[in-house]
């Protein structure tokens, strides 16, 4: 007997920006993801400002999905998904995003994308802002600088809710939110949040208040989607790398725990309506005076998510540092390696029961139903005679499914489902690789953009199909 519900979502992940393609198509405007050039594993992507000519910018293409859905939503139903994680892209709806009427064309696709899911009695799951903030607004507006951006991200929400209410029934705001903690890297400030931090600006006072609009955005959006339909649910999408201390030295304790709020205030505030006692003395502690208003904390407190998202891929350790006595946690400094996990070649340790970890860490500070929406393992995939044997892939999910169902059966954690990063081979968010490869189904096409886009199913496809038809037993 399944110790996971009935009804558990089983499913796999992507991103529109990702997999989509078409990135001109039905009035589509340009994203921040369509001016980022490819990169490697040891070279960063470019932010170009606007699209050059003769730069590979792999999301324009991706794996053509736009045209190619219904395919590939067959072969998800293949597999058995009761449930597909998806995002809307914003410049489909909005080609500029600050329009007042929505690009019909765009809505249109989203509506055969949801019926074609439907049809298999596939549940689609949808993240509104998962990096694709359109690019007219951080060059007129300068992104989420930008109190202004509110009001947009909340039109562009409520005409999703509005458009596909009976079709999804699960939402998520912000992906992975928190990830703009890592603001040294411009990357991370830019795909959040479309801020490139200019000389004398200073980047982490820069990311709080960009934060701040966001959470109050998604509060609002909460209100709204619950207005409109009171069966709607919408939660919040948080990265969650648990950081522990290299040891039992009381100072690097302090320095894992001050790391930890560092990372997970943005929890805090999506699921109980304000800020946590340590994130008001750190402002400060800093001289910060983010714009907060009174109607901002009101519709903090009135627009709590009904669940909590999530992406889990690794850990990090970290170490205190004699020149930090206030703990101050940085990524670039404080990071070391865990002598007791191994990492993939993207240097990803790999943790499978630090999945475990980071649910009770959760569950013990909010108390909502969560949902795992990626969880995966990037590696190079080699066909041989039309096969791909990714063992390997299937080791890892093996594992991390173990300790997830641990913490349902043993920790009591109430989980609504598991969607897998990712269901198909897509290009990679951090490096714009196509090599660096997640899916079940592989896509013939590599890092330069070349290949006929055949797609083939890997042994984790098989694999992954007798998980889902024996709810989590069989794992073998």
């Amino acid at each position: 007997m399944s110790i996971l519900k009935k009804d558990f979502l089983w499913g796999g992940a992507v991103a529109a920006h990702q997999f989509e393609g078409g990135w001109k198509d039905g009035g589509k405007g340009i994203s921040v993801a369509d001016i980022m050039t490819a990169g490697s594993a040891t070279a960063n992507r470019n932010i170009t400002d606007g699209v050059v000519e003769g730069k590979n910018y792999p999301n324009h293409e991706a794996i053509d999905f736009y045209h190619n859905y219904k395919e590939d939503i067959k072969l998800f139903a293949e597999m058995g998904f009761k449930c597909f994680r998806t995002s809307i892209a914003w410049t489909r709806i909005f080609p500029n995003g600050d329009e007042k009427v929505p690009n019909e064309e765009g809505l249109k696709f989203y509506d055969e994308l949801f019926d074609e899911c439907l049809k298999y009695n596939i549940e689609p799951i949808v993240t509104l802002s998962h990096f694709e903030l359109p690019y007219y607004l951080i060059k007129k507006y300068g992104g989420w600088r930008n109190r202004k951006m509110i009001d947009f991200f909340v039109n562009f929400a409520d005409v999703c809710f509005k458009r596909f209410e009976n079709k999804v029934k699960y939402w998520m705001t912000f992906n992975e939110i928190n990830n703009q903690t890592g603001y040294n890297n411009e990357f991370c400030l830019f795909t959040n949040s479309g801020i490139k931090v200019q000389k004398g600006e200073n980047a982490e006072k820069e990311m709080y208040q960009a934060a701040h609009y966001e959470l109050v955005a998604s509060a609002i959006a909460v209100q709204h989607a619950h207005k409109i339909n009171k069966d709607l649910q919408i939660g919040c999408m948080i990265a969650m790398v648990p950081l522990y201390p290299l040891d039992s030295k009381p100072t690097n304790i302090m320095m894992a725990q001050k790391a930890m709020q560092k990372r997970y205030w943005f929890a805090n505030v999506h699921v109980d309506g304000e800020y946590p006692t340590f994130m008001k003395a750190f402002f400060a502690k800093k001289g910060y005076v983010p714009d907060i208003t009174t109607a901002d904390l009101m519709n903090l407190k009135n627009g709590t998510v009904d669940y909590l998202g999530f992406s889990y891929y690794m850990s990090k350790t970290v170490k205190a540092t004699t020149d930090n006595p206030d703990y101050e946690y940085d990524d670039l400094t404080n990071d070391v390696q865990n002598p007791f996990l191994k990492a993939s070649e993207w240097g990803w340790s790999v943790d499978p029961e630090g999945l475990r970890y980071g649910m009770n860490w959760f569950n013990d500070r909010f108390h909502l139903p969560q949902f795992i929406v990626e969880n995966g393992f990037g590696s190079r995939d080699v066909v041989e005679d039309g096969k791909i044997h990714d063992d390997y892939r299937i080791d890892y999910l093996r594992q991390h499914i173990v300790e997830m169902k641990k913490a349902v059966e043993e920790d009591g954690i109430d989980l609504l489902g598991y969607t897998p990063w990712s269901a198909i081979d897509i290009v990679s968010a951090g490096t714009g690789q196509m090599e660096k490869r997640y899916g079940f189904i592989y896509v013939d096409k590599d890092d330069e953009g070349k290949g006929t886009l055949k797609r083939l199913r890997k042994d984790s496809f098989y694999w992954y199909k007798k998980v889902i038809e024996s709810n989590g037993q069989e794992l073998n």
